[in-house]
């Protein structure tokens, strides 16, 4: 793996400006994964407590989105940052705007608990969800892992597991029109599964986004829109 320095500057408020986006940043991250995880368990558990908190919680990354939109932007007017430095806050700019969207999502998902506790309705037997959930928690949590760690390879990895959820999510959906063709009876509940799932399919698309930025810091390619495997092929030209 490519190891990235930023330059230490001669102003050290320079350096405590960066340092503290990056802190920030990363604070963002634990905030939205412990939203993911309230409102899972919200909508596996059909809790409306957890519900609701997993909604008030959104307002909170909300608050961070701003606060380090403040930082970037207060850094790139009076610093003038090159290099790297550009770098690095491109990427937390561009991976913050995918917190707070990854932090909606998880509202939605606990907004779809809150509709089926109203039905007096549950998940139970959607066994696609379950996994789903679980695959994409464990992206987001390790693509803010690489972020922090700089790892293009562990970034890689986020994007062919992002390929992976989407063939699931595909075949759930399928799955989830069959059942609500044979019994008519499930389709309230099958319909708020899907927007479920559809959450979740979202919030592994913002993951790879972070990966991608990733990617861009660490090794200074702009790999979105491109096809996983001529990424893979690039930054092994690049190693």
């Amino acid at each position: 793996m490519e190891k990235l320095t930023f330059d230490r500057h001669t102003s050290a408020q320079f350096n405590a400006e960066l340092e503290g986006a990056r802190k920030h940043l990363m604070e963002m991250g634990g905030l939205v994964e412990q939203q993911i995880d309230v409102a899972f368990r919200s909508l596996m558990s059909v809790d409306t407590e957890l519900a609701a908190k997993a909604i008030k919680m959104d307002k909170d990354v909300n608050k961070m989105e701003l606060m380090i939109d403040k930082e970037t932007t207060h850094i790139l007017a009076k610093r003038n940052p090159a290099a790297s430095d550009l770098r690095f806050i491109i990427s937390v700019t561009k991976t913050v705007n995918d917190l707070e969207r990854i932090g909606d999502e998880a509202a939605k998902i606990a907004k779809q608990a809150i509709e089926l506790s109203d039905s007096g309705s549950g998940p139970q037997g959607f066994v696609e969800l379950r996994h789903i959930g679980e695959k994409v928690r464990q992206m987001v949590h390790m693509s803010l892992d690489a972020f922090a760690r700089l790892d293009a390879d562990a970034a890689l990895s986020v994007m062919h597991q992002d390929e992976a959820v989407d063939l699931e999510y595909g075949t759930a959906i399928r799955t989830l029109v069959t059942k609500m063709m044979e019994d008519p009876r499930s389709i309230s509940r099958a319909l708020n599964v899907m927007w479920a799932l559809r959450s979740l399919e979202r919030i592994g698309d913002h993951a790879r986004n972070v990966a991608e930025s990733v990617i861009y810091l660490v090794k200074g390619k702009d790999v979105r829109h491109k096809k996983l495997d001529k990424i893979t092929e690039q930054l092994k030209k690049l190693d």
